[in-house]
């Protein structure tokens, strides 16, 4: 009767569309010590749509009561979410679509690793890790042109590995399009993770896999970082903050941790890999699936308890 009643549970999680999710761990020391406190978590579980399966999200950006993800299979999905009181409430599937190169036309496998996702000038920007690249697109997943990358950036060859590429994507008036790689260049000091603008660049000390970034004030960007171990499975997602106006000649900034979540502390995570920025210290984080049934795709609200945003 047990075993029927979790393979129960099990389905009914399959058919709702998001269902309640406990990231937080027992002890309440790991919790309380980061800068950040959890609002809500739920699991996002949808059918597919016009074709399109709901999987793999590896990025998202929140405008005006919308949310629209992004696969690394090359899909592009709009919701429409409604948050009170510090919950998500509802969250509604308005549309999917394919991504698709100027002409209307589905991209190819071979460039649909679509990672980073950002707002900028009322129009979509995605970073793609295989075939390096960032591409401004329409609301509906239609590319509208390619953007200049940092020199440091355009040969290939300097990446990590074929699937280390560019992973993050975020956008303002002052510093315009920045990108970084999942991991330093091979001519790089390791020590250092850097951010990319088309013509600077900003180093920071950091460890772990840069998956997100995203704007906290004009001069300072969130980066939100994943750790995992094959091995014990351990995963470590922490978030940090780079001041781009505190750079050394050497062009190291400024950084500091707001929340290191580590899964040996109890933390119930998953594959982390967007963030958002929702109301003035509220975001919203997701997770990759992978694709996996052993896995989940999370969508985790959450305040930065530091709420002075330096200029």
């Amino acid at each position: 009767m047990k075993y029927f009643f979790f393979v129960l549970l099990f389905f009914l999680q399959l058919h709702a569309q998001i269902t309640a999710y406990k990231i937080t761990p027992d002890n309440t020391l790991h919790v309380t010590k980061q800068k950040l406190k959890i609002l809500d978590a739920k699991i996002l579980h949808f059918e597919t749509k016009k074709g399109i399966p709901f999987h793999e999200i590896s990025d998202l950006v929140y405008e005006d009561g919308f949310v629209y993800f992004v696969s690394d299979q090359g899909y592009l999905y709009k919701f429409l979410i409604n948050i009170t009181d510090g919950k998500i409430t509802d969250l509604q599937y308005l549309d999917a679509y394919f991504l698709k190169n100027k002409k209307g036309k589905q991209l190819k496998k071979k460039k649909r690793d679509a990672e980073g996702l950002a707002l900028c000038k009322n129009n979509l920007l995605i970073s793609f890790e295989r075939k390096q690249r960032i591409c401004l697109y329409s609301k509906n997943g239609i590319k509208i042109k390619k953007v200049k990358l940092h020199q440091d950036l355009q040969n290939k060859d300097k990446y990590a590995s074929k699937n280390k590429g560019l992973e993050s994507v975020t956008c303002n008036d002052r510093y315009g399009v920045v990108t970084a790689p999942e991991l330093p260049l091979k001519n790089a000091n390791v020590k250092y993770h850097t951010l990319y603008t088309k013509n600077q660049i900003f180093k920071f000390s950091a460890e772990g896999s840069i998956v997100s970034l995203e704007f906290f004030s004009e001069n300072t960007v969130l980066v939100l970082l994943r750790d995992f171990s094959y091995l014990t499975r351990r995963r470590v997602t922490t978030l940090m903050k780079v001041y781009l106006d505190r750079c050394r000649a050497s062009r190291v900034c400024k950084s500091e941790v707001l929340a290191r979540l580590d899964s040996s502390n109890g933390w119930k995570l998953d594959n982390f890999e967007g963030l958002t920025h929702v109301d003035t210290n509220r975001y919203l984080m997701v997770s990759d699936d992978n694709e996996n049934m052993l896995q989940k795709t999370l969508l985790v609200l959450f305040e930065i308890k530091d709420t002075f945003k330096k200029p």
